[in-house]
């Protein structure tokens, strides 16, 4: 399994960026995916996630609105939009395989199905 993020950057206070998470070595389109994010000091916090269809979507409260996660199953990528972007939502952004689960906060570095994540700055 090898999943790696790309597009994070620094960005002003009301910006957009578009993540995206090339995934290889399983069968994507039968997977759920998700998007988690870890700030300095904070817990990991699930962002959003969705079914492997990409039409069964999950936000945290805190981004509703404003991101958007899809996935386009013939690419093997999933993609989140970040609109309205703002301070608090610095963190480092990790795409990961399957249905988020409580157990990611304290085994975050041990699972194995996870990318090495992708740095998002507002600011």
């Amino acid at each position: 399994v090898q999943l790696v993020e790309s597009g994070g950057g620094l960005v002003l206070p009301g910006g957009s960026l578009r993540l995206s998470c090339a995934a290889s070595g399983f069968a994507f389109r039968t997977k759920a995916m998700t998007w988690v994010r870890q700030a300095p000091g904070k817990d990991l916090e699930r962002v959003s996630e969705t079914d492997s269809g990409g039409s069964g979507t999950v936000y945290a409260d805190s981004v509703k609105g404003r991101f958007l996660i899809t996935r386009d199953n013939d690419k093997n990528t999933v993609y989140l939009q970040l609109n309205d972007l703002k301070t608090e939502d610095t963190a480092i952004y990790y795409c990961a395989m399957g249905r988020y689960s409580d157990s990611w906060r304290t085994r975050w570095d041990l699972y194995k199905f996870r990318g090495q994540g992708t740095q998002v700055t507002v600011s």
